[in-house]
């Protein structure tokens, strides 16, 4: 049942409050500015039956918070980002995004279907990153609020044209976050084309569950649901192998504090400058399953993260520095937010080896995420 929408005239930086915990699900909805090429752009904001509220701008699907309950009971945005849209235009760092159509490296800025090379923009050194110079990140998405028997739900939908970002085929990508009543974002990625192209879509948002990002994150215990991941060259291009984490830094197959071992002396550490890598996921491919579980002593948050893709980046917030201010002038420094991005693996089009990316006509690429938070003493 689609449920009204609720307009309000409130300032950019601040959020309508969600209702008491009995109250209904409600949406909300209020201007966000202007998008680069003149679009408006809208604010929308879900909350749960527990109070627990997230808002999303359709500037690039991008997730400006979440707010949700620690172990006191007070709620706490447990993601960085900026009070503006202006921030999000001006800024490099894919703060809470959606990713498209290509998330991660692709070496070189080029990859070949059949008999075709097709040349893509270079925009991380000499590699292509997370889509190139105007990604799904940086595009006005057609938003649908409407209500779910799981809790409240905004839709979104980006019509990316044949040759957009030298990608072939027109792609019809949809993203539905949906904020459930179990405490948990979900998000689930769909794109269908009608020719032969590659798809790898993800969901960047930067995680502090300590204190919006005040502080580093390195004090979080992580535990990765994979026993291998892909080692990197200099300008992180997976090298094609599959490496046991065994006996390695990026061993998190027990719950692990992302510091204990971030500044080893490590070939893979020095690439990335920490952890910017990807893992193989230990489930099956497809089926929604347990990819990682991150802990917070101070708040007593723990935060799951569920996914249907074979492979999951984990990012500790390397190139963040003093020069990235947020929400309420929060300086968002060196390694304070981490990322978890399910994924198929960085440079799929030219690694046969790996989990094929290519999406034809008349199939349905799917890819869902499930960031679940609760709390322990």
């Amino acid at each position: 049942m689609e449920r009204a929408i609720v307009t309000a005239t409130m300032s950019e930086s601040s959020s309508p409050p969600c209702p008491a915990a009995s109250a209904a699900p409600p949406f909300a909805v209020r201007p966000f500015g202007e998008a680069p090429d003149g679009q408006p752009v809208g604010l929308y904001t879900l909350c749960n039956a527990t109070g627990a509220s997230t808002t999303i701008t359709n500037y690039g699907g991008i997730v400006v918070s979440l707010e949700v309950p620690d172990r006191s009971g007070a709620l706490r945005d447990v993601v960085l980002g900026h009070d503006s849209l202006a921030g999000y235009v001006t800024d490099n760092t894919y703060f809470g995004a959606l990713i498209g159509r290509h998330a991660n490296r692709i070496a070189r800025g080029r990859f070949s279907l059949g008999d075709r090379t097709h040349v893509l923009a270079t925009n991380d050194g000499p590699n292509h990153l997370h889509g190139g110079l105007r990604g799904f990140d940086r595009v006005v998405w057609s938003a649908k609020p409407r209500m779910t028997a799981d809790g409240p739900a905004l839709e979104l939908v980006h019509a990316s044209r044949d040759g957009e970002e030298g990608y072939p085929g027109n792609l019809t990508a949809t993203a539905v976050y949906t904020l459930t009543n179990d405490q948990a974002l979900r998000l689930e990625l769909t794109a269908t084309t009608d020719r032969e192209t590659v798809v790898n879509l993800t969901h960047h948002s930067y995680f502090n569950l300590a204190d919006s990002g005040a502080s580093d994150v390195l004090g979080h215990e992580v535990m990765l649901n994979a026993k291998r991941f892909t080692p990197v060259d200099s300008t992180l291009i997976p090298t094609g192998q599959l490496r046991p984490v065994r006996g390695t830094p990026f061993d998190f197959t027990r719950p692990t504090a992302i510091g204990r071992h971030i500044d080893d002396s490590d070939e893979q550490l020095a690439h990335g400058n920490g952890y910017d890598h990807n893992w193989v996921l230990d489930k099956a491919p497809g089926h929604l399953g347990l990819a990682a579980r991150v802990y917070e002593p101070t708040s007593g948050l723990t935060m799951e993260v569920l996914a249907t893709a074979p492979g999951l980046q984990f990012y500790s917030g390397n190139y963040l520095n003093d020069s990235h201010t947020g929400k309420g002038g929060t300086v968002y420094a060196f390694r304070h937010g981490f990322c978890m991005e399910p994924q198929h693996f960085p440079d799929s089009p030219n690694q046969p080896d790996f989990p094929g990316a290519v999406l034809l006509p008349g199939d349905v690429y799917r890819s869902v995420m499930i960031y679940r938070f609760s709390t322990r003493n």
